[in-house]
C-alpha cells in the first residue's frame, strides 16, 4: 500500500535494473542515457540511483512518434 502524505500518493522509485526491464532496454543503455542527458528522469540518493516509476512512464509517452 502507498504512504499518502496530504492526498498525494508517495513516489514509486526503482532500481536502474527494474526499470531497464520495464522499459525493455539494458541497464547499460539507462547508463549512457544518463551520461548524455536524454534519458528518463532520475535522482541521485547519495550514490544510488532511482528512478520515479510515473516520470518513466510519462518520458516514455514522450517519445512517441506519429
Amino acid at each position: 500500500m502507498d504512504i499518502v502524505t496530504s492526498g498525494v500518493a508517495s513516489p514509486d522509485f526503482k532500481t536502474q535494473a527494474e526499470i531497464a526491464e520495464i522499459i525493455k532496454v539494458p541497464e547499460r543503455t539507462l547508463e549512457d542515457w544518463r551520461l548524455n542527458h536524454v534519458g528518463p528522469p532520475y535522482m541521485k540518493l547519495g550514490r544510488h540511483v532511482r528512478y520515479d516509476l510515473l516520470e518513466v512512464v510519462a518520458w516514455a509517452r514522450d517519445q512517441r512518434h506519429a
